[in-house]
């Protein structure tokens, strides 16, 4: 029995670090495209 619970806590844990691991993708994403708008509205303000 005591192994079942250990299989579904490293089951649960490495869900959890796959989830985290996608977000920190998905926030890397999501400031490169506000790194790049930026970028878009500094060149068309300064020209």
């Amino acid at each position: 029995m005591s192994g079942n619970l250990n299989s579904n806590n490293i089951k649960k844990i490495d869900f959890n670090v796959k989830t985290e691991d996608s977000n920190y993708k998905d926030l890397i994403v999501k400031l490169k495209e506000i790194k790049s708008t930026i970028a878009l509205l500094e060149e068309t303000i300064f020209k």
